[in-house]
């Protein structure tokens, strides 16, 4: 029997193909998928500690002679399982072990801390744990202090509430308030202390933003310098905190973010000189507003904005925006300016001058420089004559906020800004709490077309209408929602705002609210309800408090 065996002839280099080669790599790869399944498996079973299994199965699973446990894992495992966790589950995953709660706060997983607080002494223990393990690496940082009338419904300082005992009683419940809000004070300050003496030396801060809202607003004004001497006599708290913020704006190397809204006194016209020249050139958004200030003073100046040349967003109280800080922003070295947020509060135009406020043609100036720019305003009780001067024509107004304990907005107000805003307004929101018994004041009296309807046909960008305190017939609330369509995105009305026709109430055969629920739904292309509880409304919430949210996500929306 004759065998002919041929021998393989090699081959050439190259010659294996295509469809061999990822074979060989998707082998590989499954390959290394088994193993560290195998290897996970291992884990697990370790990780259950069964008290059935064999002396070989633990010295298999055995890592530096000790059997394996959930202590056992390598600290960078540990810190990849957090990463997949929302923060409260971090929180309970870190009470497993102390190894565990270690890694909790590895600086990778804290880029961002978001705080708010009530002005309570307990939160001081729970803040001082958390800034002292955060406070050094984290690189953005916001804080809300919350004074603890607005979370339990509480009065201010001056308000001694319907005190049954006579005119004793309520000299004794406005002393108890009094005491209360002092106390409310002291530990504000001690809070704000324990933020800023925890980042002094952080140098990785981005964004850095401050909030305090425990400035009572009343009818008698906001709540007085006298209870913040009471709280901190001699001074020095203050001093240490205003010297802390100037010192953290000394140490910053990667701060973009600055916003300081209401944090009574802290921020002084001094503090941005602390900010050097390259950290100041670098900045893209700039915030500071406190109610406090004197009539002369403002916390910026166009000389000291000068600096800024890279700012994007900026928010200021509306008397300090003065026409020589618009032609800085036009000038040819500033990068074009894409936010303005501006707050007018009745304080504010009572003390300081209208006079230096930019006109038209400042305006049109801004517009050119950037086609982008689109500006938010808040008016806080501010008279409709006020208002009439500070509405210029050429302003990209996108969104407006009316808010009033003592003045009512105009029908003519409403109606300019419907003639004036047409192509850029988005948001329009108007509150009232003034306390009237003779019922809500009415925009479209006296008047052929009612100036919401008017707003609603004029304005087509418009996705955002609330209104409270003013009173909305039922017919052009129907006529507003057909007007705008799908495009109206929210249609916040109060219940006690909707008044209704004469004839519209004696048609027997017609529910005149389930035919307004009705029509309006149809009108939107979504289910709508009237707001029957004024605290549910979206926008409802302390001035000062809704203006700075609004400010942040307005500037962030770039």
């Amino acid at each position: 029997m004759l065998l002919f065996l041929s021998a393989p002839q090699p081959r050439p280099p190259g010659a294996r193909s295509r469809a061999g080669a990822a074979r060989v790599a998707r082998w590989r790869r499954q390959r290394l998928r088994l193993q560290q399944l195998r290897r996970l498996r291992g884990l697990l079973r370790g990780l259950r500690g069964r008290p059935g299994a064999g002396g070989r199965r633990r010295g298999r699973m055995a890592l530096c002679g000790q059997a394996a446990g959930a202590a056992s894992l390598p600290s960078e495992l540990i810190v990849h399982i957090f990463s997949f966790l929302p923060a409260p589950d971090r929180l309970r995953a870190s009470a497993s072990c102390s190894h565990w709660r270690e890694c909790l706060f590895y600086p990778a997983l804290w880029p961002q801390l978001r705080i708010c607080l009530r002005v309570s002494p307990a939160e001081q223990p729970r803040l001082e744990f958390l800034m002292r393990k955060c406070g050094w690496f984290v690189r953005e940082l916001r804080v809300e202090f919350a004074a603890e009338n607005y979370l339990s419904g509480g009065g201010g300082p001056g308000d001694a509430g319907d005190a049954d005992g006579g005119p004793g009683g309520e000299d004794v419940e406005a002393l108890q308030l009094s005491t209360r809000w002092l106390e409310v004070l002291r530990t504000y300050l001690e809070l704000v202390l324990c933020v800023l003496v925890s980042i002094r030396n952080n140098r990785n801060l981005q964004k850095f933003s401050l909030f305090g809202d425990i400035s009572i607003l009343q009818q008698q004004g906001s709540l007085s310098n006298t209870y913040l001497s009471k709280a901190d006599p001699d001074g020095k708290t203050i001093k240490q905190i205003q010297q802390l913020f100037e010192e953290i704006l000394s140490n910053s190397r990667q701060l973009k973010w600055l916003s300081c809204g209401f944090m009574l006194e802290i921020v002084t016209p001094t503090s941005l000189s602390s900010l050097s020249n390259s950290i100041a050139n670098t900045m893209e958004h700039l915030s500071l507003l406190d109610n406090n200030i004197p009539g002369n003073s403002t916390l910026i100046t166009a000389v000291e904005l000068e600096r800024f040349v890279n700012l994007r967003s900026l928010a200021l109280d509306f008397c300090d925006f003065t026409a020589e800080m618009a032609r800085v922003l036009t000038d040819s070295n500033h990068v074009p300016l894409q936010r303005l947020s501006l707050l007018v509060h009745n304080v504010s135009v009572m003390h300081k001058s209208l006079d230096n406020m930019p006109n038209d043609e400042h305006w049109k100036a801004l517009s050119r420089k950037s086609t982008s720019l689109r500006v938010y305003v808040m008016a806080f009780d501010v008279k409709s004559e006020d208002m009439l001067k500070i509405l210029k024509p050429s302003i990209p107004l996108e969104r407006i906020h009316f808010d009033s304990y003592i003045t009512c907005v105009s029908g003519a107000i409403v109606d300019l800004i419907s003639r004036q805003y047409d192509k850029f307004l988005t948001h329009f929101i108007l509150m009232n709490d003034v306390i009237d018994m003779s019922g809500f004041p009415d925009l479209s009296d006296n008047r052929n077309e009612d100036p919401l309807v008017l707003l609603a046909w004029r304005c087509t960008k418009l996705s955002l209408l609330a209104v409270h305190g003013y009173t909305v017939w039922a017919h052009n609330l129907i006529a507003i929602a057909r007007l705008r369509g799908s495009d109206l995105k929210v249609l916040e009305v109060t219940e006690e705002s909707i008044d209704f026709d004469q004839g519209e109430l004696a048609d027997q055969d017609v529910d005149p609210v389930h035919n307004l629920i009705e029509q309006v739904s149809l009108g939107l292309g979504q289910p709508w309800h009237a707001v029957m509880d004024i605290e549910s409304l979206s926008v409802f919430t302390e001035p000062n408090r809704h203006f700075y949210r609004e400010m942040q996500s307005f500037s962030e929306d770039i």
